[in-house]
């Protein structure tokens, strides 16, 4: 092959017929409530790691619309533990081997997976065969064709699929969205966008290639969604660089991943996600301004100015936002704020950035 020519990945290969998936889709009974009613719905979270236990449980706490009714754990320890801390029922616990049988219990009515990336597909449909609505957080999962079944299921069984993107339900978020979608500023020129931590946990899961990990999958999708988000379009082509630099940590998965982004209007992006340096920023060049968020992907706090103007929208919690603004989507038959669409178009450029690491060549997302 010329090595000045392009790879090119179709868009026809990804597409994904028909519209999203949304809570119109036939709503199961136990959803419904009385005439001019609506009531709470039970959350069961798949997976009581970190994510769950520090930040998902108490955010469930301050949800006017949903709230934490079951778990899955495969840990005997953790299922008491939280049955005592949150009076979880005996009925609305369950392990990874009888999951299935949560399609009797009406106490459920949204499976929250909060899994290692490579059990989303498989946990994500499960959840769906059972009649319950899901939320899955982010990556979605390792590939576009698990992404596209995830939702080919949801649909066939009229369940709605919403992914974990926090920062979407976050009003800082929506304003420098609404800025590149409004072009109050005009033509979005150059997008620069990092989103990184220092990891340096031997043996962690976001070490391990097969289950999902490396910086890409992980704090890399915050970068992609900064830009994608803030360019207020999708790209058409994509350039990246794979980074190491411990690699008695990460020995198999990226460490750093650089990667740039173009835009059909012209607009570019340098984007970088990482697990070894500290860095969480978003800067946006426009034809009329300019705009800087620092942090723009945080748990709490995001904040920033623009040509605008100043950009800090107070919010109690991100999570808790999230959860009711998905809840009260499914319990008015709205459509999902971030459906499975949304991370499916996510997973398909990621797929790019790799092949371009591989290659060493642009990949054209034709």
């Amino acid at each position: 092959m010329d090595n000045k020519q392009p790879l090119i990945v179709s868009r026809r290969h990804f597409l994904v017929k028909g519209a999203a998936v949304v809570a119109s889709a036939a709503l199961s009974p136990s959803i419904m409530a009385g005439a001019g009613q609506q009531k709470s719905l039970g959350v069961a979270l798949v997976g009581l790691g970190y994510y769950s236990t520090d930040l998902l449980a108490p955010a469930l706490q301050l949800t006017k619309h949903c709230h934490l009714a079951g778990i899955v754990t495969g840990t005997p320890d953790k299922a008491k533990a939280w049955k005592e801390k949150y009076g979880i029922k005996d009925k609305n616990i369950y392990d990874y081997r009888n999951f299935d049988s949560i399609k009797d219990n009406p106490d459920i009515d949204i499976v929250y997976v909060v899994l290692p990336p490579s059990m989303h597909r498989e946990y994500v449909i499960r959840a769906a065969k059972a009649g319950k609505h899901v939320f899955c957080e982010k990556p979605m999962a390792l590939t576009s064709r698990d992404c596209q079944e995830m939702i080919k299921v949801c649909r066939e069984q009229k369940v709605g699929l919403a992914i974990g993107y926090r920062c979407q339900h976050d009003p800082n978020t929506r304003e420098y969205m609404d800025i590149a979608r409004q072009q109050k500023l005009g033509k979005v020129k150059y997008i620069s966008v990092a989103a990184s931590y220092v990891e340096s946990r031997k043996g962690h899961w976001k070490m391990k290639k097969a289950i999902g990990g490396g910086s890409m999958y992980d704090m890399g999708v915050y970068a992609l969604q900064g830009a994608r988000l803030a360019a207020g379009e999708e790209p058409v082509a994509v350039t990246a660089q794979s980074v190491v630099n411990r690699p008695e940590i990460f020995n198999e998965a990226d460490e750093m991943m650089m990667f740039q982004l173009k835009f059909p209007s012209g607009a570019i992006a340098s984007c970088m996600g990482g697990h070894g340096a500290n860095a969480n920023y978003l800067k946006v060049n426009y034809e009329k301004g300019t705009l800087f968020m620092e942090p723009f992907s945080s748990y709490k706090n995001n904040k920033g100015t623009s040509t605008l103007g100043v950009i800090d929208h107070p919010l109690e919690n991100q999570q808790a936002r999230q959860m009711d603004e998905d809840a009260l989507a499914l319990l008015n038959g709205n459509p999902l704020t971030v459906p499975g669409e949304e991370g499916l178009r996510d997973i398909r450029i990621v797929e790019a950035i790799y092949a371009a690491v591989k290659s060493g060549k642009e990949v054209r997302l034709a």
